[in-house]
């Protein structure tokens, strides 16, 4: 079985085949559509537009909430194509793992000239810990 480290390499190494050939400056739906294809190419399970229930109060809710890519049925992957990525966008994906009982999520900004810098991998409650971002380096 595959670990999430191991996942997360793979989503990243397609994410930046996908960004050497596009660049930045189109619409998230583009990239979506291209890292599908290339998942699909490297052989990398994956959901797509998988649906997010909300729970309250124990009454389970279809409130419309998609994860852009779940990958291996572990980790998440939530795409922007925007100027620059927002604390939002970072509590957007945490709760999206809190929700989807997943650990680890991958944040991935086309929108930039080098895509490393436009990449954060987040943790949710991993070994005990509530919530961490990492930048990639």
């Amino acid at each position: 079985m595959i670990t999430e480290n191991g996942i997360t390499e793979q989503v990243i190494g397609a994410a930046i085949e996908v960004h050497r050939a596009l660049g930045p400056g189109l619409l998230e739906s583009a990239y979506e559509e291209c890292l599908a294809y290339e998942f699909g190419v490297r052989r990398i399970a994956f959901d797509r537009q998988r649906a997010l229930d909300v729970t309250y109060k124990e009454v389970h809710l279809d409130c419309g909430y998609r994860v852009d890519f779940l990958i291996e049925r572990a980790v998440v992957v939530e795409l922007k194509a925007v100027e620059l990525l927002l604390p939002i966008h970072e509590a957007q994906l945490l709760t999206y793992l809190k929700l989807g009982g997943w650990n680890v999520g991958l944040l991935i900004n086309f929108n930039v000239p080098v895509l490393r810098n436009g990449i954060k991998r987040m943790v949710h409650n991993f070994q005990g810990s509530s919530a961490s971002s990492a930048p990639l380096r």
